[in-house]
């Protein structure tokens, strides 16, 4: 089974209309993916037409923006009902800080020396509800103030940096149940990039609140996960019961360090979370 499950749209930050992401996909021997953009599914539809043309096997996903201790954490929701009421209407609650995040981003940036960014970044996102880092990155890699989209979030986007703007998001609770009351089975994306910000305790503490209201699976393989990291995160899931996914979260072929569909294999003895989808 060659499986990605995180992946994104230009509906949310990706380069991409969600039917090049199914065809790229295809191209790429994927024969299960999950579009999981950011806080909204929009892009479903589509990116599910597009894979019943090319004859691949598609779930709905999204990927729920969740704040833990300050920190801010993601959670993929694979499976889920895309006409789900409830559903629809968090995601639009989770959606509706990002204009004025995306407002206090470009002052800080101009303080920083970097001004008239709101409206350059505008131009990267196909839908201005989902305006985010990543449009702002690209507005400045175009400008020719950086090279590629990485160096500007290790510069300025990052926790720390100029352009940092803080954001509370959904409770890390809220997010897991809004994912199983809508059919679907929640996942903690990339865990290994929380390590940064998260002590052990802290980290073993999130998947303690995870579990406990209904999580079911981690990423395991992700694609900027080390193999040092995912066997970490593969002696996880086997101490605690969770089912292993697999997500490259591409973004475009120049800004993801694993393409679509180009992950290493699960571990063997792991339980894939794809058993679970119907």
């Amino acid at each position: 089974m060659n499986a990605d499950l995180h992946c994104h749209s230009n509906i949310s930050d990706g380069c991409l209309e969600p039917a090049a992401v199914v065809r790229r996909a295809h191209d790429n021997g994927v024969t299960l993916l999950s579009l999981t953009d950011h806080d909204g599914l929009d892009g479903t539809a589509e990116a599910a037409h597009e894979a019943a043309a090319l004859g691949m096997r598609f779930v709905p996903g999204v990927e729920v923006s969740v704040t833990y201790q300050d920190v801010t954490v993601h959670v993929v929701g694979l499976g889920v009902d895309p006409e789900n009421p409830a559903l629809k209407a968090n995601l639009e609650r989770v959606r509706a800080g990002r204009e004025d995040r995306a407002r206090r981003m470009s002052d800080a940036l101009a303080r920083a020396g970097l001004g008239g960014m709101l409206s350059g970044a505008r131009g990267f996102a196909r839908n201005p509800a989902m305006i985010g880092r990543a449009h702002f990155a690209r507005h400045l890699v175009a400008s020719g103030v950086m090279p590629d989209v990485r160096t500007v979030f290790d510069h300025y986007l990052s926790h720390g940096k100029p352009g940092y703007i803080p954001h509370r998001w959904a409770d890390l609770e809220e997010a897991v149940g809004w994912i199983r009351d809508a059919g679907g089975i929640a996942v903690v994306a990339h865990p290994a990039r929380y390590c940064q910000r998260l002590s052990k305790v802290a980290l073993e503490k999130l998947f303690d609140i995870f579990a406990a209201t209904g999580g079911e699976g981690v990423e395991v393989v992700a694609g900027a996960h080390s193999p040092e990291e995912a066997q970490r995160f593969a002696t996880l899931a086997r101490r605690r019961g969770l089912l292993a996914s697999v997500g490259s979260d591409f973004h475009g072929e120049y800004e993801s360090p694993v393409d679509i569909g180009r992950c290493n294999p699960l571990p063997p003895d792991l339980e894939p979370v794809w058993l679970r989808l119907t």
